[in-house]
């Protein structure tokens, strides 16, 4: 009786390990049997290659009362799903604000994502925001922008010029509101101020 206890002392002590090796068996039986399953859809790689081109084309976004906020223009475009933008030849985009303040922009070539939150203008790119009540014509002209229509900005890492109606500032990058027309140049930043005109007597 004492030697029949002794012995199911010993297999309490190494049951858990006898049944943590045949779990082990039977997941590495379990992996061998099952068939591999076919990669989801979802999993396949994103293909490279434009998956849509246009041609002489116009997109135009609307507000909820119906007025156009903003149109983008170009004589050919391919899309790239792997990065899911649109890739533009000689973009022209044309935009305007809620409080009416219009822009307009130009490119050899554009890059606008699918959201609509971002288009870069790339090779000669020029902007022009039209004078407004008090408020001056003002031109942007730099290698690169990058507009942020939701957020009325003009961004540029790369050397910009603006031009504010007679007046000309140049810097290494820009961050330029073209809701209110300020803006904010860094680095290398000079200026030249035309002298105003002489009123009358």
């Amino acid at each position: 009786m004492n030697g029949l206890r002794r012995l199911l002392d010993k297999l309490s002590i190494y049951l858990p390990l006898i049944v943590m090796a045949l779990l082990a068996l039977a997941s590495w039986w379990l992996v061998r049997s099952v068939p591999v399953l076919l990669t989801p859809e979802a999993n396949k790689p994103v293909r490279q290659d434009p998956d849509y081109r246009l041609a002489d084309f116009s997109v135009k976004s609307f507000n909820a009362s119906g007025r156009m906020t903003r149109e983008v223009i170009g004589d050919k475009a391919q899309h790239y799903p792997a990065t899911e933008a649109l890739h533009i030849d000689r973009v022209r985009i044309y935009a305007e604000s809620d409080s009416g303040a219009k822009m307009n922009a130009r490119a050899e070539q554009g890059i606008a994502t699918d959201d609509g939150k971002q288009v870069t203008l790339i090779g000669n790119a020029y902007a022009i925001k039209h004078p407004q009540e008090t408020r001056p014509q003002i031109e942007l002209q730099g290698e690169r922008l990058v507009a942020l229509p939701d957020e009325d900005r003009v961004v540029s890492a790369d050397p910009v010029q603006i031009t504010r109606d007679r007046d000309v500032f140049t810097g290494n990058t820009m961050d330029f509101n073209s809701n209110t027309g300020e803006h904010v140049l860094q680095g290398r930043v000079r200026g030249t101020l035309a002298p105003k005109p002489r009123k009358t007597p």
